[in-house]
Parts: C-alpha cells; structure tokens; sequence
C-alpha cells in the first residue's frame, strides 16, 4: 500500500539578483500582500502558522528565506544589510507585491526596518517583530559565532534537534528544527556560520537610529519578554517611541525572542488589527 503525501499549502517561487538566487514560499490568497522576513540562521519556513492565518483571514502571504539562509543562495558574496534590503525590494517588484505589509523578525526586522526607511512609499506598514534599531554590540558576532559553532551537528533525528534548540519549548525547537536539511549520516543546517556571522559585521558595529526615524509608514513592534530571551530592552523601546511617537506596541507576557513561533495565533491577530485600523483611511 502506498501513500500520497499532502499537497503543500505554498508554492515555491524564485528571485534572481545579481546573480543570487532567492527561494519564497508564496501562500497565496488575496486582499493586502504580506511579506514575511525570519532571523539569522532562520529560514521561511519558521512562519507557516502565522502564513496560512494570514492567508485564511484574507490576505497574499509570501515568506522569503533571505539570503545564506533555507533554499536560498548558501554563500553569497555581499550579506551587508545593503543587500538584504535589495533582495526585499526585488522580490516586492517580480512577485507583484503591491504596497505590502513588510513583517521582519530579529534579523529580518532590521531588514524590514531599513527598507521602510529608504522606500517609505512602497509600504503599507511595518511590523518589528523582536527587532529594533538598536546596535553597536562588538561581542554579538563571538557570541553567535560560538552558539552556532557549539551546535552538535549533526543531529541524529528532528526530535533531538529540536530538543537541543527549542530551550524547553516545543513550538521553538520545531521550528528551528524544520529548517535543518538531511544528509546520509544526519541533519545539518541550511546555511555556513561563517556567513551567518558576517551578515552581523554593520549591526555589530552601529545603531540605525537616524533610519528608524525616517519611517513614514504605521509601524507596529511586538516584544517578548526579557527574562525569556526577548533583546529590546526597556530603553531602547522608550527611544523608539520618543523617535516615533506613533508607534504601536505589544509585549507577550512568557513569550522570548521567537514570538512568531511561539504565539502565533496572538501575532496573528496583532497584524490583523493594525491592517484593519488602516483600512477607513485608504483610498
């Protein structure tokens, strides 16, 4: 007896700049585009709940891997932020995305970020998931290098990975463990640390407060929590809204750095929120 695996829910679509090849996850749908960007080390498929309810409460859903990261190009040649704004910008232009909301988690919340500030009439929002304009950390490249490089690749099976990344929690572990690729004696990851640490050199070295307060757009910032692993602090959070006095704030309570995977449901509802404040408003 055989079985048929499922259909996938998304469709895979590809971007090529300047030379680098970009892979998406496109949910489809209709009504307001929503672009999804994961973190450092993360990869597209970190946000399939929140996709599909996007994509069920009427949205086009489009999740990219960035580059270095998931199925996209594993050792490009620039990872400066530069280029990670420029791949947004491509993939915004070939998938017909039309005034998106930008989502950005860690990393790719400062890509988001960035690219609301350079090209404030291509948004129709922001949202920072776990991300700020915040920098300047010289030890962040040593400290995520090591974190990486302790990884005991490779795992023997996805429940040990995720057991080993999730920190005790299951929707953590799981998600950074769909990211992993099999090869014949195990799972690794699906991109080079190398790479991944210096896509960090610009963040490490300089804050982007003079960017962050050129965004035009509604901007939407949604924190963990501190002591479970959440990284914007009580006074960089404050400087935002001094800067952007506009801007919409949600904090989960025992909620870390992976709100989108570990509160889905309440990012969901989050995004929702802000895209149906904005809708009397629009033309």
């Amino acid at each position: 007896m055989t079985h048929s695996s499922a259909p996938s829910p998304w469709s895979e679509r590809f971007v090529i700049r300047e030379g680098v090849r970009l892979s998406a996850r496109d949910w489809g749908g209709s009504g307001t585009d929503v672009l999804l960007l994961h973190g450092l080390a993360g990869h597209a498929g970190e946000w399939d709940a929140t996709a599909r309810l996007l994509r069920d409460s009427g949205h086009r859903v489009v999740a990219l891997d960035q580059r270095g990261h998931g199925a996209s190009e594993r050792h490009p040649g620039d990872v400066t932020r530069a280029a990670y704004v420029a791949d947004t910008l491509a993939v915004i232009e070939e998938l017909g995305l039309e005034r998106p909301l930008l989502v950005g988690q860690s990393l790719g919340g400062s890509t988001a970020l960035l690219t609301a500030a350079a090209h404030p009439e291509l948004l129709r929002a922001l949202v920072l998931v776990e991300a700020g304009p915040g920098g300047g950390n010289p030890g962040v490249q040593e400290q995520i290098g090591g974190w990486l490089a302790a990884w005991p690749v490779p795992f023997p099976s996805l429940e040990v990975a995720a057991a080993y990344l999730g920190g005790g929690k299951q929707p953590v572990g799981d998600g950074w463990a769909g990211g992993l690729e099999e090869r014949a004696d195990g799972l690794w990851p699906r991109f080079d640390p190398g790479v991944m640490v210096r896509s960090l050199d610009e963040i490490s070295t300089r804050a982007f407060w003079d960017e962050w307060a050129a965004i035009t757009c509604p901007t939407l910032a949604v924190l963990g929590q501190g002591e479970q692993g959440g990284i914007i602090g009580g006074a960089e959070y404050a400087e935002m809204v001094r800067l952007q006095p506009g801007l919409r704030g949600a904090s989960l309570p025992a909620t870390g750095h992976d709100v989108h995977l570990e509160q889905p449901t309440t990012l969901h509802r989050l995004i929702v929120g802000l895209l149906g404040d904005l809708a009397p408003s629009e033309p």
